[in-house]
C-alpha cells in the first residue's frame, strides 16, 4: 500500500521536472521576473525587499530543482537496470539457441 502514494510522488515529481524544462516555463519564469522588477519600478516594494523576495524564492526553487533532477535521474537508473535485466535474458536465450 505504500508503494502507491510513493509512485504518486514520485510521477508528480517527474512531471514537475519535465515542465520547468519547457518554453513554458521559460515564460512563466521571464514573467514572474519582469513583474518583479516593474512592481519595484512602480514602487509597489521596495527595491530592497524585492531583491530579498526574488532571491528567497530564487534560491528554494533551486534546491527543490536539484531534489526533482535527481529523482528523475534515479527513474532513468531504474528503467535502464531493469532494460539490461531484459537484454541480458534474452542474451542467455540466444545464446541457448
Amino acid at each position: 500500500m505504500a508503494d502507491k502514494p510513493m509512485r504518486r510522488i514520485q510521477q508528480a515529481a517527474l512531471g514537475v521536472t519535465r515542465w520547468v524544462g519547457s518554453p513554458s516555463s521559460i515564460l512563466v519564469h521571464t514573467v514572474f521576473f519582469a513583474a518583479c522588477f516593474v512592481a519595484s519600478y512602480i514602487h509597489l516594494i521596495t527595491f530592497d525587499r524585492m531583491l530579498l523576495v526574488l532571491t528567497t524564492a530564487v534560491s528554494l526553487e533551486a534546491i527543490y530543482l536539484a531534489i526533482l533532477i535527481q529523482i528523475s535521474i534515479n527513474s532513468a537508473n531504474e528503467a535502464i537496470e531493469e532494460i539490461e535485466k531484459d537484454v541480458d535474458e534474452i542474451q542467455e536465450d540466444v545464446d541457448e539457441i
